[in-house]
């Protein structure tokens, strides 16, 4: 098969089509022709060299794809049905998707959402999953709850915007352009804050907290985020955008009986990813077969061009997600 293969590990863009071995499905494995592949921030990171896949995962790049099962390899759904080869899936993965074929856990297919096709279906399996195992099954969003979310304008972020909002939720978002912040208000936020011209602490403040905070930033933000909870809030970090390490003023998260939680899907065992992919689809695949939460496509591009995809997101031309199309589908 092709897939994209990184040729020279010191250049981040050196993202080559070419040539290597078509994997083989491990027993409870399916194989997937693959139609399309999400980029998700985490890919660039890899490309980067900070963001290793676990062991014994392919270093090809790719955290979520849709395809059409190849070989289903004896696999079933959770209800106990076969998948049959022939069958459109989505898959979460932990690498792999940038490739003409990609072998899945059984419990890490997903269904395509009604009214969706392969390519459309790229651009949410990542973000859904984060999304809903973040906001409700660590943080437990209630309605009325106030949720700020960082990174409005990105995948993740105008994904959150709109499950939060579906759920009753008042929301606040950080983005670094108005264009980006009109984007996120017409998906549902509330209180848009432009990071380059105000202090999302003091605007937070005046608004009375966060009772959860969905942050990608990571040890920049770490003590605006804890000024910013109102009383028993919960600050969701899932990623290091701005550092690894940060100073935490126990003092203040201790008067706020405030809650730090830190997650990743990437690295976690097959149940729990099958317990998150499971979840997903009972309560966000139904948001998306009605249109109270719509993917955001910005662009699609072939496969070939990811390189030049990695670049458009790290320089912030992206709005929600960007797709790699590998073959008709």
């Amino acid at each position: 098969m092709k897939a994209i293969i990184q040729t020279d590990p010191t250049d981040p863009s050196a993202l080559s089509w070419q040539d290597t071995p078509t994997p083989t499905p491990a027993s409870g494995e399916v194989l997937v022709r693959v139609t399309a592949a999400g980029l998700n921030r985490a890919d660039t990171l890899q490309a980067q060299g900070h963001y290793p896949p676990p062991a014994g995962v392919t270093d090809i790049l790719g955290l979520e794809a849709t395809g059409i099962i190849e070989d289903a390899n004896g696999c079933t759904r959770p209800d106990g049905t076969p998948w049959q080869a022939g069958d459109e899936v989505g898959a979460l993965l932990s690498g792999g998707g940038y490739a003409e074929f990609v072998t899945v856990p059984a419990g890490q297919l997903l269904p395509v959402p009604e009214g969706y096709s392969l390519v459309e279906t790229a651009s949410v399996i990542e973000v859904a999953c984060t999304v809903w195992s973040n906001l409700m099954m660590t943080a437990h969003i209630d309605e009325g709850d106030t949720v700020l979310i960082h990174g409005g304008g990105g995948g993740v972020g105008l994904f959150a915007v709109q499950v939060a909002h579906a759920l009753g939720a008042r929301v606040a978002v950080t983005a670094g352009s108005q264009e980006k912040l009109d984007v996120c208000a017409g998906y549902g936020a509330d209180i848009l804050i432009n990071y380059h011209d105000e202090d999302f602490a003091e605007v937070m403040k005046d608004e009375g907290g966060a009772d959860v905070i969905l942050d990608i930033i990571g040890a920049k933000y770490l003590d605006r985020n804890v000024k910013s909870l109102a009383k028993d809030g919960h600050l969701v970090i899932i990623g290091m955008q701005g550092g690894v390490k940060g100073e935490l003023n126990i003092g203040r998260l201790l008067n706020k009986r405030g809650n730090i939680s830190a997650t990743g899907l990437r690295y976690r065992d097959l149940d729990d990813k099958a317990r998150i992919v499971s979840a997903t689809v009972a309560n966000v695949w139904p948001m998306l077969a009605t249109g109270q939460v719509r993917h955001h496509v910005d662009r699609v591009l072939p496969v070939q061009d990811a390189a030049a995809a990695h670049r458009a997101l790290l320089a912030g031309e992206i709005t929600g997600k960007a797709v790699l199309q590998v073959s008709e589908g």
